[in-house]
């Protein structure tokens, strides 16, 4: 149903945005675009930030080299800090 409304108000909008003459018309049609791609930008942004907090990303290497002295019983100089 979402969808169907969002469709119909497309077409009434560019309905209106051809009435208005090609340089008024592509101009607002295009600060609309530009518009929502910024937003989207924004958003996934935003997204990437809380994953980031959320599940940081684990150091492969020094999750390998930590294993590898806990295995030699080599206390790890990089805890200490």
């Amino acid at each position: 149903m979402k969808l169907f409304l969002s469709i119909v108000l497309a077409t009434i909008l560019s309905y209106l945005l051809l009435m208005m003459g090609p340089l008024v018309g592509g101009i607002i049609a295009l600060g609309i675009v530009l518009g929502c791609l910024f937003r989207g930008l924004y958003l996934l942004n935003e997204i990437s930030k809380r994953l980031s907090i959320v599940a940081p990303k684990t150091d492969k290497v020094k999750e390998a080299y930590a294993n590898y002295l806990k295995e030699k019983g080599i206390k790890n100089q990089d805890e200490d800090i």
